[in-house]
């Protein structure tokens, strides 16, 4: 990046022994720019998340079991078994997967209200600018301090890999909670059509965030705000290949245009377009495996206990191709948001600078 460029010249450049009141300047100026890499990630994240929440909303319920047994047509056979059709999430190709989501959300709005598309939001914008303030503070500044450490000041593959997965990390850990009550609120309504009890006989009565943490803990113990948290440290992978793949699209899209302006701009944002899309679909069958171990109880019991177990039972019951349940939502929701979000996070380290 230019900003990371200057900040790591500005770092490794002589000091004149005499001059510590320049020197004094220098160092509040190297870390104002280090905080930069916070407040660019926050507000980023924050822009991304509010425009692309809708398909938020449905990719969460196609990924979860709740979701589909509530829309799946039940079809007795001669022998007296019952045999699941579903009517979501079927088979019909990648194209159809798109139309599914149109009519998903057309649904959603037609069914619950227009304010369901942006179920989960409060959560979701609690956890988005905290987790994306975390990671490309981490990665931004992990990667000038592995440089320089390990590597004689010089940026590589290497140094981006292992700066964006201790990222990956240490936003998964922080976070994690948050994402499991935005899971929770998103799957309320499906819930509900299974065991009325799960979210309350009164209807909505867990409709908010704090009355879900009171949930959750009353039922769950601290236990419960870490479910699919091994699955979280699963998908570091993915923002690791985001990263790295990043860095390296960025690099050629200015090498090859090298005049800055829009030209500059649009390379940046199909760099963030395209590394998001390869790392999704590289890693997707983690979120799917995540939602499912975060899901609520049913009738008392809980269906998903443990990743591998989690992994084998999705198999098992529902085949292999639905650890890509919701692909065609997440993609329409992440693509943009990653423009969206690197797009206002280069913005901001570039302004004033």
């Amino acid at each position: 990046m230019g900003l990371d460029s200057e900040v790591a010249s500005s770092t490794i450049s002589a000091e004149p022994a005499s001059s510590t009141p320049l020197k004094s300047s220098k160092s509040k100026h190297f870390s104002a720019k280090r905080w930069k890499h916070f407040v660019a990630g926050g507000l980023g994240g924050m822009c991304g998340a509010i425009v692309t929440s809708p398909f938020d909303v449905v990719k969460t319920r196609l990924q979860s079991s709740l979701f589909l047994e509530k829309h799946s047509a039940v079809r007795i056979v001669g022998n007296g078994n019952a045999t699941i059709v579903r009517s979501v999430g079927g088979a019909g190709g990648l194209l159809w997967n798109f139309v599914e989501t149109g009519h998903i959300l057309r649904s959603i709005y037609r069914d619950e209200s227009p304010r369901a598309l942006f179920k989960g939001l409060g959560p979701t914008l609690v956890g988005v600018v905290p987790a994306r303030s975390i990671n490309f503070f981490t990665y931004g500044n992990g990667k000038q301090i592995i440089a320089h450490r390990f590597n004689h000041g010089q940026e590589n593959t290497y140094v981006h890999l292992s700066a964006a997965a201790i990222a990956g990390v240490a936003t998964g850990t922080a976070t994690n909670p948050i994402w499991v009550v935005k899971t929770r609120l998103q799957l309320a309504s499906v819930v509900k059509g299974i065991d009325a009890d799960v979210v309350g006989a009164n209807g909505g009565k867990y409709s908010t965030s704090w009355l879900m943490i009171k949930k959750i803990m009353r039922e769950e113990g601290m236990r419960g705000f870490y479910k699919g948290l091994s699955a979280s440290y699963l998908g570091v992978a993915e923002g690791t290949i985001q990263w790295v793949l990043y860095e390296k699209l960025k690099r050629l899209s200015a090498g090859r245009e090298g005049e800055g302006g829009l030209q500059e701009w649009f390379g940046m944002l199909g760099s963030a377009g395209t590394a998001k899309c390869v790392a999704t679909v590289i890693t997707y069958p983690h979120e799917v495996i995540r939602t499912r171990l975060r899901q609520p109880r049913v009738d008392g019991i809980l269906k998903y206990t443990g990743l591998m177990q989690t992994l084998r039972l999705v198999i098992a019951e529902e085949g292999a191709k639905s650890l890509y349940g919701g692909l065609s939502a997440h993609l329409m929701r992440v693509v943009p948001n990653a423009g969206v979000m690197y797009a206002i996070y280069e913005g901001i380290l570039r302004w004033n600078t």
